[in-house]
């Protein structure tokens, strides 16, 4: 049975990936700029982050194919960060990244 993709709601996932890895990766680098930005808090982000990433590994080549389209439109960091994280070979989970390294990343592709 064919694998049934609902592209609206993957490309959600997508922009949502990319938002949310924002939102992360600002509060990391200023954590005295949000002080409602508690362990509890940063952990659900965490959790949502992982979780729309893997809507889009779950979608497959769809998911891949989406996550382009919305770079090609938004070149930003949040839509690169997510593009990486769909590609063969890296890390499953937020948790397992190497911080400097997806930065480094980043800034070397332009954003």
């Amino acid at each position: 049975m064919p694998k049934i993709v609902l592209r609206e709601i993957v490309r959600q996932h997508a922009e949502m990936a990319a938002f949310l890895w924002t939102v992360y990766d600002h509060h990391l680098l200023h954590p005295d700029e949000n002080p409602d930005m508690d362990e509890e808090r940063l952990e659900r982000l965490v959790e949502r982050l992982d979780a729309h990433i893997d809507g889009l590994r779950v979608a497959g080549e769809a998911g891949r194919e989406i996550a382009e389209e919305i770079y090609a439109e938004y070149p930003e960091a949040g839509e690169l960060f997510v593009l990486r994280m769909l590609q063969t070979g890296a890390p499953k989970r937020i948790e397992e990244l190497d911080l400097d390294k997806v930065r480094a990343y980043l800034s070397v592709n332009g954003v």
